[in-house]
């Protein structure tokens, strides 16, 4: 498994300097287009929950939803996913959270998730874990478990994982100082 790891760090491209100065972006494209690679991510991720009666997988708005809908297919679970405003075309229900400056809205459609289901959230990184905060609010709001947050890349010094403890966090990759 430590080599598997060690493959998919080294997949992982740094792009500094964006979406602005002094942020590095993680990319994961190089990984996506390795299918072995990629399968081998996923099947990490999968071996977590395989004994954990997961039902529905909930992807995270946009390269959540790459992660999760292939995790989903690994669990034999049902994917549903988690948009910004005026993305999803039925009726939704709405999380709004705080950001640094000012606040954003998360939503799902009102029947992506079934009653009771157990789930695990789904995005390809954490940072400082607010959107995947207000992601597990809604699902917990809907009546619903989350069994846990799953992540390819945590940037661990953003300190998102606090956010998530009362839904716990669980990452293949982890960077200290991005």
């Amino acid at each position: 498994m430590e080599q598997d790891i060690a493959s998919i760090r080294q997949a992982i491209r740094d792009i500094p300097d964006f979406p602005r100065p002094g942020i590095v972006f993680k990319d994961i494209t190089p990984l996506l287009r390795n299918g072995p690679l990629f399968g081998k991510t996923i099947d990490l991720l999968a071996g977590r929950y395989r004994s954990q009666k997961i039902d529905t997988v909930l992807g995270i708005e946009s390269r959540g939803f790459i992660v999760g809908s292939a995790l989903a297919y690994a669990l034999g679970a049902g994917f549903s996913l988690v948009r910004k405003p005026g993305k999803l075309p039925y009726e939704t229900h709405k999380a709004s959270y705080q950001l640094e400056y000012g606040t954003d809205t998360l939503e799902i459609h009102i029947d992506g998730l079934p009653k009771h289901a157990r789930v695990v959230i789904a995005d390809d990184l954490i940072a400082t874990g607010g959107t995947a905060a207000a992601t597990a609010e809604l699902v917990s709001n809907l009546g619903c478990t989350v069994v846990e947050c799953a992540f390819v890349i945590e940037l661990s010094s953003l300190k998102g994982r606090e956010k998530l403890k009362p839904y716990g966090v669980f990452s293949l990759l982890q960077y200290d100082s991005e």
